[in-house]
Formats: C-alpha cells, sequence, structure tokens
C-alpha cells in the first residue's frame, strides 16, 4: 500500500478512535456520575480487549498497523488516565487514586490476554 495511503487511513481511524473515546467515556461518566474514572477505565479495558483481539489475529503489517496504531491506539488513553490519577491524589483521594492504577493495570492485562485467547478460539 502506497505510505501516504497508509498515514492517511491512520489519521482518519485515530480521528474516529478518539470521536469513539469520548462517546464511550461520556455515556458512562454520565451513568456513573462518580469521582473515580470510570469513563476512562472502560475505554481503556475495552480498548486492551480489542488490541490483544487484533494482536493474536493473522493480520498484514498495514492492516495491523490501521486497526492497532490507529483506531485502537486513537481510543485508548495512557494521558488522562494518569491526569485523572494524578487529580484523585491532588484531592487526597488517595485509596481511589490507588484502584485507579492497580485495577486498571491488572484488567488491561486480563482483558488483553482474554482478547487474545477469544481471536485464538475464533481463528
Amino acid at each position: 500500500m502506497n505510505p501516504l495511503l497508509t498515514w492517511s487511513l491512520i489519521a482518519v481511524l485515530g480521528g474516529l478512535g478518539a470521536v469513539a473515546r469520548f462517546v464511550v467515556d461520556r455515556a458512562v461518566a454520565t451513568r456513573v456520575a462518580r469521582s473515580f474514572p470510570y469513563g476512562t477505565l472502560t475505554v481503556n479495558l475495552t480498548g486492551a480487549f480489542a488490541l490483544g483481539f487484533v494482536s493474536a489475529l493473522t493480520l498484514g503489517h498495514t492492516t495491523a498497523l490501521l486497526v492497532g496504531t490507529g483506531f485502537i491506539g486513537a481510543y485508548t488513553t495512557f494521558s488522562t488516565w494518569m491526569f485523572e490519577t494524578h487529580r484523585l491524589a491532588e484531592e487526597r483521594q488517595f485509596v481511589p487514586a490507588l484502584a485507579n492504577v492497580v485495577v486498571s493495570s491488572a484488567l488491561g492485562v486480563a482483558a488483553a490476554l482474554l482478547g487474545s485467547w477469544l481471536a485464538g478460539v475464533l481463528q
């Protein structure tokens, strides 16, 4: 595939991933109005699952790049996760801040493994 087309598609898929992140985050946050960032947790866990799934598929390099880097990379958000954890700590909500790191990390790895396992079963 033409490199210019590849990078253009990554940009478009990245934009779609960012919009999807916003929609999912807002949908969760409006239903679960708490100081804990459940929206970001949901986005990152579903993104970890999706990346595990896509990574286990036998995709070509370009397709994996488009989906994994373009869409899922823009959908998930490390920076927001850390910002929200920092905000919780600044507000002296140390248990929720620590829980955000531990739960996100542990469940993120589990979600990626589950996605990988499911892709293996379906192939």
